[in-house]
């Protein structure tokens, strides 16, 4: 099986996204150098006399609030996830799932994947076609990565939560709305998963990530691949205002994905800023996705200071927001 999951972002104007999306891409770009050489399976060097590694299908729980997810950066090493631990400190829980951002032509980290396993948390990658484009990925001019990547993540045999071009329906990635046919995109989405499946690379849950819904953006049902290629659906939106609420900021895209889809829905990135008043709104965002049936979602605990779009997401540092989040995760987290 196949499995997919959620970003978050709220309903703002393309050029304000723009600006906080492709902070993302210069996050990932930074990482492939500091990447290379990382992920690479023994079966790349040769024929090997052990016994190959049981795969484990992809078995997550898709029902209740069961996620609580950090995103904490894009590089895969042993001072990133120290701060995946201080977050998990802050808000005395350790979250299950950890979300990085990876640049196409990026090896899959078994390190870090198993650095996340010990801690009792799963991967979420996001795989962008940064150097590359859909168009070539549906043609199978890219399938010597792809069989690379899926080779590594079976090799690892334990699950993980794989996304690929988030937030299509958007207009500010090369991949997205405006700038790649949604049929052409639909078309890389089912080959990448395909590739994943002939390498018997089960263990992968497919998430279909897709920006909070507005006027200015695609229709996200030009780009859905079909059941037999998603997992969970995700969805990435923030709060930014003080009279955002959880109804404001996810009602209307929850609705969209389910004329769609009745897929686990995830919120794959999101977070309250401190203008939007985090303390205060925090019990709500845990409130309204279990009143939601939403499994869970990835908080963006980033620091920022560029405008209402670009805020102090960060937990640490603001003790009342840390004590509303341990309270709410207390009180509706699986």
């Amino acid at each position: 099986m196949a499995a997919t999951v959620v970003v978050v972002v709220a309903a703002a104007s393309v050029a304000v996204l723009s600006v906080r999306h492709y902070y993302h891409a210069a996050a990932v770009g930074s990482t492939v150098a500091q990447q290379a050489g990382v992920g690479r399976t023994a079966s790349s060097s040769g024929p090997s006399s052990s016994p190959a590694p049981k795969v484990v299908e992809a078995s997550l729980p898709s029902s209740g609030f069961s996620y609580l997810g950090v995103y904490e950066g894009s590089q895969t090493s042993a001072a990133q996830y120290a701060q995946v631990e201080q977050f998990a400190q802050a808000v005395d829980r350790q979250p299950n799932i950890v979300m990085y951002y990876s640049s196409w032509g990026e090896p899959f980290s078994v390190p870090y994947a198993q650095t996340a396993l010990e801690h009792g948390a799963t991967l979420l990658i996001d795989i962008d076609p940064t150097s590359t484009s859909c168009a070539a990925i549906a043609a199978g001019q890219q399938d010597a990565f792809l069989q690379s990547y899926a080779e590594s993540v079976k090799a690892f045999g334990h699950p993980v939560i794989i996304s690929f071009g988030h937030e299509m329906n958007g207009n500010w990635y090369p991949w997205g709305w405006t700038h790649t046919p949604p049929t052409v995109f639909v078309q890389a989405w089912r080959h990448v998963v395909d590739v994943f499946r002939q390498t018997g690379a089960d263990n992968v849950t497919w998430l279909w990530t897709v920006n909070s819904i507005n006027q200015d953006e695609g229709p996200i049902a030009d780009y859905w691949p079909g059941a037999g290629y998603v997992t969970w659906v995700g969805l990435d939106a923030y709060y930014y205002y003080s009279y955002d609420d959880f109804s404001g900021v996810f009602g209307g895209s929850i609705a969209a994905i389910r004329q769609v889809t009745s897929a686990p829905i995830l919120i794959g990135e999101t977070a309250v800023g401190q203008v939007a008043g985090q303390a205060a709104k925090i019990p709500g965002l845990f409130a309204g996705v279990a009143s939601s049936g939403l499994i869970g979602f990835v908080w963006f605990d980033q620091a920022q200071d560029d405008g209402v779009y670009k805020q102090d997401w960060r937990l640490e540092g603001h003790p009342y927001a840390i004590a509303a989040f341990r309270a709410a995760a207390s009180e509706y987290v699986k």
